[in-house]
């Protein structure tokens, strides 16, 4: 990534949820941490492998987590500018 670069954290996390209707992971010590990445494209073909790999469990969820939005809060209104 270029040294002038945005850095837009995103984190991909999932596990097993305890039913369809809402989420609450069935058990917090086996959520699946899969990483930090330094975009959503990066972040979303995490995402897309994991949810590939799973896809035989209806239960199991896998979530991006945008980051950079929790860290700094207006960076959306700033970039917007």
């Amino acid at each position: 990534m270029p040294d002038n670069a945005q850095q837009l954290l995103h984190l991909v996390i999932g596990g097993e949820l305890e039913d369809l209707e809402n989420v609450t992971f069935r058990d917090l010590e086996k959520v699946d941490i899969v990483g930090v990445f330094p975009s959503y494209a990066s972040a979303f073909a995490a995402w897309k492998a994991k949810a590939h790999q799973t896809v035989d469990n209806a239960h199991m969820r896998y979530f991006i987590v945008h980051l950079h939005r929790l860290l700094d809060p207006g960076q959306d209104a700033k970039l917007a500018h």
